[in-house]
């Protein structure tokens, strides 16, 4: 998941950069097309996308300042649908599910590129779906895939742990925290949550028959 994160990072830095109170979905798709680039140019399927050209300094990254600035709910939703998608291909998500999840979307960054370059959703899709397996988010992942491992059962769960159970982004589970749906602890003089695993229940609701 490390390329999820660095593409989530550089959303919330661009959004800092830009003075939003929100990480709007434009500023994911750009954090997106970065972690996938090569020295500013973005290879999808057919296209090629310049970084500069979409207004992104591909060399220096976005300044981290003391302003905090929250998930939109559009992004939110693109998480969401992200962590669906993965959950379908058996695996953790990834900047590709990002990308995918960004297929439906009519506005903002999303609506020029189609506009510009002739995109469908199914061909944005097919795009998403042939990127090489050298590409560099790759090569982070692989760098922690190394022998298999038993997984020990645990009743306090990283952020990180807790979203994969409830299978939606960390970003979607971290909200829950802030809202109050969902208990979390603080460890002594750290910055780190834990979640409990019996709490994870608290974020479900019952399906009512539809009447």
């Amino acid at each position: 998941m490390k390329d999820t994160e660095s593409a989530a990072s550089f959303a919330v830095a661009l959004a800092k950069e830009r003075g939003l109170r929100e990480v709007t979905p434009d500023e994911l798709l750009l954090g997106c097309l970065q972690a996938i680039s090569q020295f500013g140019i973005v290879q999808l399927g057919a296209w090629t996308f310049d970084l500069e050209v979409l207004g992104v300094d591909w060399i220096s990254r976005p300044e981290q300042d003391g302003v905090k600035v929250a998930y939109s709910q559009a992004v939110v939703d693109i998480f969401d649908s992200a962590a669906r998608i993965a959950k379908s291909a058996e695996s953790g998500i990834h900047v590709e599910h990002l990308l995918a999840a960004f297929a439906g979307e009519e506005t903002g960054l999303m609506r020029d590129l189609k506009r510009t370059h002739g995109m469908t959703n199914a061909s944005w899709r097919a795009a998403v779906a042939q990127l090489p397996s050298n590409w560099p988010g790759e090569k982070a992942r692989d760098s922690h895939a190394g022998s298999s491992q038993t997984r020990v059962v645990r009743d306090y769960l990283s952020p990180e742990e807790a979203s994969e159970v409830l299978g939606v982004h960390v970003q979607t589970l971290r909200a829950y925290v802030r809202s109050g749906k969902l208990p979390a602890l603080r460890l002594a003089g750290e910055r780190a949550i834990r979640i409990r695993r019996v709490d994870l229940d608290k974020v479900l609701e019952p399906v009512l028959p539809e009447t």
